[in-house]
């Protein structure tokens, strides 16, 4: 297994222009053979690069690596909308995970609905299994992080999250960071510290996605439905949470993410300004 570290030194000299298997080689001091394995292994694995091949097959081929987000994300009329729609929405309300759920077949999801005054009161603990059975990459598409203060006799979201960076499970997380939520931020990052690991990276961006991505072969994605005291409509406040386990949109969701991931400022950045503000 390739060291976290390794990892995240090749993501980042791949993020920043499209490299030849021989660069990686040299940066990383290793054989071609050796950075084109652990090449294949990122691309499989954590689906941060992709990789093509220029006159396959004859003495000259060349084989490029580059950032996955490059690649085309939708493959039908019907994503690219729903893409452009993710990627210019704002709001949790702009977007329904329905819109997702309503073209996975059965057999590749579910969905229950608990109607509660906060998620706090939800179900976490279905929300705990499914993070603590992260292996490799663990993708958080959320809002300022807030869940990460949820909490109840049985589970402490939290400490699971400890639990998955102890492991060396590669977190990366796309959401807002401003001075409203910024101590979540901090609260979270400070995980690295502790486990000496830079295995948390997490991104500023406004989006109305609400979710997570487990090693590329699970997804959870919550919605919430706020009264609106008119007549025939919700009168009480709704959380949706539905669970997604087919690959086609598995993928497409993940190359979103890794969309808006590499086109976003780090927090560490923004966090220094932030602190600027309070002094």
């Amino acid at each position: 297994m390739i060291e976290s570290q390794l990892i995240r030194k090749i993501e980042e000299f791949i993020y920043a222009k499209p490299r030849s298997i021989q660069e990686v080689s040299f940066h990383i001091g290793k054989s071609w053979r050796t950075a084109d394995r652990y090449v294949e292994h990122i691309c499989k694995e954590f689906g941060t690069i992709a990789t093509r091949t220029f006159r396959g097959g004859s003495r000259g081929a060349l084989k490029i690596v580059y950032w996955a987000s490059m690649e085309k994300v939708s493959g039908s009329v019907f994503q690219e909308m729903l893409e452009t729609h993710i990627i210019s929405s704002k709001k949790k309300e702009d977007f329904s995970a329905f819109d997702i759920f309503q073209h996975v077949p059965d057999s590749n999801k579910r969905v229950w609905v608990e109607e509660e005054k906060s998620e706090e009161l939800t179900d976490l603990k279905s929300l705990a299994d499914l993070l603590s059975k992260a292996n490799r990459q663990l993708l958080v598409l959320s809002g300022n992080l807030s869940f990460i203060n949820l909490k109840n006799k049985e589970v402490d979201l939290f400490k699971i999250i400890d639990k998955l960076v102890s492991r060396g499970v590669s977190i990366k997380v796309v959401c807002r960071v401003d001075i409203a939520g910024d101590e979540n931020i901090e609260h979270m990052l400070s995980l690295n510290f502790k486990h000496g690991k830079e295995l948390i990276e997490i991104r500023h961006r406004e989006h109305p996605v609400r979710g997570f991505i487990v090693d590329n072969s699970v997804m959870r994605l919550k919605e919430i439905k706020e009264p609106t005291g008119k007549t025939h409509e919700l009168k009480k406040k709704l959380f949706i949470f539905y669970i997604i386990k087919d690959k086609e949109w598995i993928d497409w969701l993940s190359r979103i993410f890794w969309k808006m991931f590499s086109s976003s400022i780090d927090a560490k950045r923004r966090i220094v300004e932030i602190r600027k503000l309070k002094h």
